[in-house]
C-alpha cells in the first residue's frame, strides 16, 4: 500500500521534489474525510459544519437574523470545539516535537472519536438535539486536532484539508504549474467526498457516513506509521 501511495505523493510534484513521502496522499484522504463529515453535520445535524469554520460563523450570522431553519446553538458549539481541537494539537506539540509522529497519534484520536460518534449514532439515531449536540462535538474536536495537524506537516497547498477558498484564490490567480494538480486535487476530493457523505445519508442515513470517515481514518493512521 506505501509503494502505491507513494507513487501516487510523487505525482503531485515535479519529478523528485517530494520530500514528503505519502503523506500529500493521505492529505488527500484526509480532505475526502472532511467532506464526508461536513455532508452528514450540515444535512443532518441542524445545519452545521463540523469542519468548515468560516460556514459555521456566517450560519451563527443567519441564525441571529432570524433565518427559522438555521440553528442558534449548533454553530457556536461547533467552532469552540474545533477550536479546542486545534489548541489540544498546539499543546500537544510542545511534548511532541515531530510533526509526522504527532500526525499518526492525533489520527488514531480522531478514528476513536469517530467511532464513538458510530456508536452514538447506532444507539440513538441523529435526532435529538442532545444527541446532535454530542456527535457535533465529537466529530468537531477530532477535525480541530486533525486540521492543526495536517497544518503541522507544511506540504505545500495541502496544509489545509477543510477550507478551499484559498486553495480556489491560487489555483485560478497562478499559472499552471504542479502546485495546480495539488489544488485540483485537493478541490476534487473534498467535493468526493461531499457528494458521498451526502448520497449516503439520503438514502441511508449517518451511520455508513461515520463508518466510511472510519475506515479513512484507519488507513490513514496504519499509513503514516514511520517505518
Amino acid at each position: 500500500m506505501r509503494g502505491g501511495l507513494r507513487r501516487v505523493s510523487d505525482l503531485l510534484f515535479v519529478p523528485g521534489a517530494n520530500r514528503h513521502g505519502v503523506l500529500p496522499a493521505l492529505l488527500v484522504v484526509l480532505t475526502v474525510t472532511t467532506g464526508l463529515v461536513d455532508a452528514l453535520s450540515f444535512l443532518g445535524l441542524s445545519r452545521v459544519f463540523v469542519a468548515n469554520m468560516t460556514g459555521n460563523v456566517a450560519f451563527l450570522g443567519f441564525a441571529l437574523a432570524g433565518d427559522p431553519q438555521l440553528s442558534v446553538w449548533a454553530p457556536p458549539l461547533a467552532v469552540a470545539v474545533f477550536t479546542a481541537g486545534a489548541w489540544s494539537t498546539g499543546r500537544l506539540a510542545r511534548w511532541m516535537p515531530r510533526a509526522r509522529r504527532e500526525f499518526t497519534v492525533l489520527t488514531a484520536v480522531h478514528a476513536l472519536l469517530v467511532a464513538a460518534a458510530l456508536v452514538v449514532a447506532l444507539l440513538a439515531g441523529h435526532r435529538t438535539a442532545g444527541v446532535r449536540a454530542t456527535l457535533i462535538a465529537l466529530l468537531g474536536y477530532g477535525m480541530g486536532l486533525q486540521n492543526a495537524a495536517a497544518r503541522r506537516l507544511a506540504v505545500p497547498d495541502l496544509v489545509t484539508i477543510t477550507v478551499l477558498t484559498s486553495t480556489l484564490t491560487l489555483l485560478a490567480a497562478d499559472p499552471p504549474e504542479r502546485a495546480g494538480l495539488r489544488r485540483s486535487v485537493s478541490i476534487t476530493a473534498l467535493f468526493t467526498g461531499a457528494l458521498t457523505g451526502a448520497v449516503l445519508f439520503l438514502n441511508l442515513g449517518p451511520v455508513p457516513v461515520l463508518a466510511v470517515a472510519l475506515v479513512l481514518l484507519t488507513a490513514v493512521t496504519l499509513a503514516s506509521r514511520p517505518r
